[in-house]
């Protein structure tokens, strides 16, 4: 009865206080929500100590209880970093930070001569600021993750001088790309008139094609090296297996994901004809640095032809190795080219695009409430970038739930039917291995609770894409 009179309550006071309300009841629904569901899976971690029966076959115990540690101390990372950051949101909300960050954006824009009517110049500034605090606030939890538990599992292969370099690197990219894009998104708004939600969501449309289109060859390059893969085998295959779908490949790099971290990864990218592959060094097992520590193991050292070495040696050997063989790689290719036969790339970006025509329609219809603006401490003026904040992440945030879940929901059916098309293309038996070793390399926890992985997991737990794979690979 007590928390119905508390409803009944909220209901009778005054719309802006309502909607704030409303607001911060969401945002902790949501975490205790995701609270929740990460102490179910925690729970599995700690009570999941030895290997199952159904995985006896493709993990052994020495990498089951280093992913169960990796894992067991993410989550307490997460947890703590998660509690914070809803105290630091909350706070923020309850005593005005937002309005206060504005008028702050305002007298510094006063002291360069810019008034109020310079609305667009004091957005920048206003951005400027969020941005320096977020990154100032996060630095310490990042540190933490990279050069205790990164560290720790021996993931992490960066110096705290590379670590900071970078971090200074990535604030000034995303300063050059950020204020430009918003000061014109802001113009057109301004200037668009009745039907500005088109022309707003056209331009963002141009900019996240312009930005995927130009990221790997500009972007990318400035934090890490890219190499086109050398003549071999490999990429003679590569291109065998491209032009029989009909992937039109120009190029494949291999990118030196080694100097940050030892997980590994493989992507493709480019418009039309313009086909670029990626493969992260660490995936590669010729390629991977991390090998190279084998030899330089007293004992480790196993014979070229394999003769004479014990069973011991051999075990181990296998075992620290990182990356994947050729086959196992182009089937990973296989998987994720057929991403790109089967449209899932085309209809990610249908999806995304029909979101962000509907989030403006809405916002077109919602920026003229001045109720929403006076819930956040706006009750004198109502600046365009702060009703997009407003609107895009705190009214919209039950819709943006649901969207996440659905998404999540559909990446893992893409994600089976990758694995299907590797399938015929014969790449079966070595995705399954590949699927092992990436889960290996990465430290992944097989066993997952079925709300948690229903919840979060975009891709398939790795039991269940073996199982699919599993028939095929015994054909």
């Amino acid at each position: 009865m007590g928390m119905l009179s508390s409803l009944d309550a909220m209901w009778e006071m005054p719309a802006e206080k309502r909607i704030f309300g409303v607001v911060l009841l969401f945002s902790w629904t949501v975490y205790l929500w995701e609270t929740f569901l990460a102490q179910r899976q925690r729970r599995i971690y700690k009570t999941t100590t030895h290997v199952p029966l159904e995985l006896g076959q493709i993990m052994d115990s020495e990498t089951f209880e280093k992913s169960r540690l990796y894992q067991l101390d993410k989550s307490t990372f997460s947890f703590w970093s998660g509690l914070y950051s809803e105290i630091e949101g909350t706070l923020i909300l309850l005593f005005g930070g937002i309005p206060y960050l504005w008028r702050l954006s305002g007298r510094f824009c006063g002291y360069a001569g810019f008034g109020p009517e310079y609305e667009i110049i004091q957005s920048l500034v206003f951005l400027l600021l969020a941005t320096l605090f977020s990154a100032l606030t996060g630095l310490p939890w990042s540190l933490y993750n990279t050069f205790v538990i990164e560290e720790k599992h021996g993931f992490n292969q960066q110096t705290l001088g590379f670590f900071m370099k970078d971090a200074i690197k990535k604030f000034i990219v995303t300063q050059c790309i950020l204020l430009p894009v918003s000061s014109l998104l802001l113009y057109i708004i301004k200037i668009g008139g009745d039907y500005f939600f088109i022309y707003a969501w056209l331009f963002t449309l141009v900019v996240s094609l312009v930005l995927v289109t130009i990221y790997a060859d500009y972007i990318a390059p400035l934090f890490d090296k890219f190499t086109p893969l050398p003549e071999g085998k490999l990429k003679q295959e590569i291109e065998v297996m491209a032009k029989s779908i009909d992937f039109p490949l120009t190029k494949v790099y291999v990118v030196e994901g080694s100097k940050r971290s030892s997980h590994s990864n493989a992507y493709f990218y480019g418009f039309f004809k313009n086909k670029r592959i990626v493969l992260f060094d660490t995936l590669l097992e010729e390629y991977s640095v991390l090998n190279k520590d084998i030899q330089e193991e007293p004992g480790l050292e196993p014979h070229k032809d394999g003769e004479g070495d014990s069973e011991e040696v051999k075990a181990k050997v296998k075992n620290k190795k990182q990356g994947c063989k050729n086959e196992e790689v182009l089937a990973v290719l296989g998987h994720e080219l057929g991403h790109w036969k089967l449209g899932h790339t085309v209809k990610n970006i249908i999806i995304s695009q029909m979101n962000s025509f509907l989030c403006f329609f809405l916002f077109a219809i919602l920026i003229g409430r001045r109720e929403l603006f006076a819930a956040f401490g706006f009750y004198e003026s109502q600046p365009t970038l702060i009703g997009l904040l407003i609107i895009f992440q705190f009214i919209f945030s039950p819709y943006n739930e649901v969207l996440s879940f659905c998404l999540t929901v559909l990446s893992r059916r893409f994600e089976f039917q990758a694995d299907a098309f590797a399938k015929k293309l014969g790449k079966a038996k070595d995705l399954y291995s590949a699927l092992i070793k990436l889960n290996k390399d990465n430290l992944g926890f097989p066993v997952s609770d079925w709300l948690f992985s229903m919840w979060h997991y975009s891709h398939p737990p790795l039991l269940e894409r073996l199982q699919a794979l599993k028939n095929t690979k015994e054909d």
